[in-house]
């Protein structure tokens, strides 16, 4: 299957995406001069937007790569949940499996960008477990709909959602109705993912949930294989950044370069390669074929500024300007 074969049959595959749903805000506007208070930037604001975020921001890439996307989760009883529930509707996105709960806010990320660089961050969140009958309506939510999914993708951002009281009976329950797994994991959750046919950590994710520094040697092959073994997982997959992606499976090691390309902003790019590399899969791909679509799409989401899902349009356009395929 080539790339573009790739692209055109991702539309269409059902996705369930569990997880830490967040919204991504934004002050836009100009720096031009040092505060005469304190030794700071004024930025003078001209606009002020907000897109989905953290797994939010994985369905988004879901459904502009083609895909329907069912969304779990949960958001805080204020005016951010009920904006960012809104948003997903918007986009195509089921939203029945989020719970709205008045244990904490919804998280939110808020970035004060002037002329194109962001120069402050200002976070609202909680990262506490879920008490214990806010998690029983979501798995409740999640076991009605198990058999409507080609696939079921977890993103964690280390916000409660991802936790023991949930994810390993979702991931039980996906394998014997024969339901595929993949997972943007965070190390402090690792043994939560036992059993997935695809977990995903970046470099630093990777050491932390090793412990093993032979993840920034010539060793990394070995590390990763026991890694994988360690969590009982299919297939570790660990982005690394400019030196690329690589994956591990019982039988074989995958090893993907990173494409050369300007880059603007990180934020958002795990949450492509996770939606990309899921949807491929699912499709058919074989796994380094997946692993180089998901690495394209990164390239592309990089190139702009702020949280931006990438489309078909843009990955067919990164294509035609690279390769034949």
């Amino acid at each position: 299957m080539t790339h573009l074969e790739m692209v055109r049959s991702l539309p269409g595959l059902r996705i369930a995406v569990l997880g830490d749903l967040m919204m991504d805000e934004y002050v836009w506007g100009d720096a031009k001069r040092v505060s005469p208070e304190s030794p700071v930037l004024v930025v003078t604001v001209d606009r002020d937007t907000s897109v989905p975020g953290g797994a939010a921001n994985v369905a988004s890439n879901v459904i502009s790569l083609g895909g329907k996307a069912h969304v779990f989760g949960v958001v805080g009883d204020d005016a951010k949940g009920m904006e960012l529930i809104e948003a997903l509707a918007r986009q195509g996105a089921g939203t029945d499996g989020v719970v709205t709960t008045t244990d904490r806010p919804t998280t939110s990320k808020a970035r004060v960008i002037a002329q194109n660089q962001q120069v402050l961050r200002i976070d609202r969140e909680s990262s506490r477990s879920l008490p214990l009958d806010v998690a029983d309506r979501l798995a409740g939510h999640f076991r009605d709909g198990l058999g409507r999914w080609d696939a079921i993708l977890i993103s964690d951002y280390a916000k409660g959602v991802v936790c023991p009281e949930i994810v390993p009976a979702v991931i039980q329950g996906a394998k014997k109705s024969g339901i595929p797994i993949v997972a943007n994991g965070k190390p402090a959750n690792a043994a939560c993912f036992l059993g997935a046919d695809v977990l995903s950590f970046n470099l630093s994710e990777a050491l932390a949930a090793s412990g093993d520094p032979r993840f920034e040697t010539d060793d990394i092959r070995d590390a990763g294989a026991d890694l994988r073994r360690r969590l009982d997982v299919g297939t570790l997959v660990v982005t690394r950044g400019r030196q690329g992606v690589m994956a591990w499976t019982e039988s074989s090691i995958e090893s993907v370069p990173a494409r050369q390309v300007e880059v603007f902003d990180v934020a958002g790019a795990g949450d492509t390669v996770i939606a990309t590399l899921c949807l491929s899969i699912v499709a058919g791909a074989s796994l380094a074929g997946a692993l180089e679509l998901a690495n394209i799409a990164a390239s592309v989401v990089v190139g702009k500024v702020g949280v931006a899902p990438v489309t078909t349009h843009d990955l067919e356009r990164a294509l035609a300007s690279t390769s034949p395929n």
